[in-house]
């Protein structure tokens, strides 16, 4: 087995200069936010309570995060070592992705000062499905970063301390996969709350699995999609046979998933608004749209075997997942009479700062810090 190296080289890119630049507009946003409150930069109202900074950040950004979820899954507890070298880079885009998911919410809820309170035990409402998500991705944040400390001891040579963190490693890693299983399904949960006010094609009391089902598939792909994009700017070799083996395993997962959905759809008898020509029921066409191509290119033999398609497959996959999950809580969610929303300038700009502050942090990391197994000697870095 390879050695996990750092890659070296520039940190300061004009990618990185790109991702600064969003960083910069986004803070200048949030100064405001902070200052004057949420009305001046936000679109957010009584009706629509989160907007993307939830919907994105949050429910679809810490599906995104999922791949170390997964390849602890498969590495860990189903037994395939052939995966381990995807585990660490896996892990750190976890990392930052639910970092970043947990900052986020502090721009989202009116009194952000007050957060302490969730960790005092006389202010705890146990019963709260939102309560149970916050402290699930509280702690699991913490537990990805404690994952990841051996890399940090082996470029310090802390050899000691890895040693001793290798003897307890284990717990950790059983809850990086306890905790996920929880929240993801929670997030489901917490639209089933809503009631009549989510449309009844994705309104079912069956959101907590298929929500867990998203978190499985959008893991797979996105470990799929980072690796490729990272072997390719990095030059770490050709890992196309390894995604090709995830691949397989993805294809069982969203077959499982859309049989699951699909059935449940037509039990409760909506199957026919799906093909009414609304414009919810096109948003379900199209989500399952990017399911079944992105199915069928993984499910043959002769794509599996090509990056290119692999990664289209991977693209389509993690789009029907985003779409599923921005059509529960926001396109598909309806308040009431007299709310829309669309998020605003400052909101997307800081949407765009986060996405932009992950792939700076991660540049950094993997050239500072061992990350990567490196098959072939690394010619360049972008």
């Amino acid at each position: 087995m390879s050695e996990a190296k750092p890659l070296g080289g520039r940190i300061f890119t004009p990618t990185v200069f790109v991702c600064l630049l969003f960083i910069g507009v986004a803070g200048f946003v949030l100064v405001k936010r902070f200052i004057y409150g949420l009305g001046p930069v936000s679109n957010m109202s009584d009706g629509y309570p989160w907007g993307i900074w939830i919907a994105y950040d949050v429910v679809v950004g810490s599906a995104f995060a999922c791949g170390g979820y997964v390849m602890a899954l498969m590495v860990y507890v189903l037994n395939k070592g052939q995966y381990h070298p995807l585990v660490r880079p896996a892990l750190l885009a976890s990392a930052f992705g639910y970092t970043l998911a947990g900052v986020s919410v502090f721009f989202d809820i009116g009194r952000y000062a007050h957060a302490y309170n969730l960790y005092l035990p006389w202010q705890m409402n146990v019963h709260s499905v939102m309560f149970e998500v916050a402290m699930c991705i509280g702690t699991y944040i913490f537990v990805l970063w404690l994952e990841f400390t051996p890399a940090f001891l082996e470029r310090w040579k802390q050899k000691g301390l890895n040693k001793l963190l290798n003897k307890v490693i284990f717990l950790l890693i059983a809850l990086g996969v306890l905790l996920p299983t929880m929240h993801q399904s929670s997030l489901g949960s917490m639209m089933i709350l809503a009631g009549y006010k989510l449309d009844p094609l994705w309104q079912t009391p069956l959101l907590p699995l298929l929500f867990l089902g998203t978190a499985l598939f959008m893991g797979f792909a996105m470990v799929i999609f980072e690796g490729t994009i990272s072997s390719r700017v990095y030059n770490l070799g050709d890992e196309t046979s390894m995604f090709a083996k995830v691949s397989r395993i993805l294809y069982w997962v969203i077959a499982v998933w859309m049989i699951v959905r699909l059935h449940n759809v037509f039990v409760n008898g909506h199957l026919g608004d799906a093909f009414s020509g609304s414009f919810l029921g096109n948003m379900f066409l199209l989500e399952n749209l990017f399911l079944v191509v992105g199915m069928t290119i993984i499910g043959s033999s002769k794509f599996r075997s090509s990056a290119r398609m692999l990664f289209i497959a991977a693209v389509l996959i993690l789009c029907a997942g985003a779409l599923y999950r921005f059509n529960v809580y926001l396109i598909a969610f309806k308040p009431g009479a007299g709310f829309s929303y669309f998020p605003s300038w400052g909101e997307q700009m800081v949407t765009y700062a986060l996405i932009a502050t992950e792939i700076a942090a991660y540049t950094f990391f993997v050239k500072y810090f061992p990350v990567f197994e490196v098959h072939e000697p690394v010619e360049s870095n972008s």
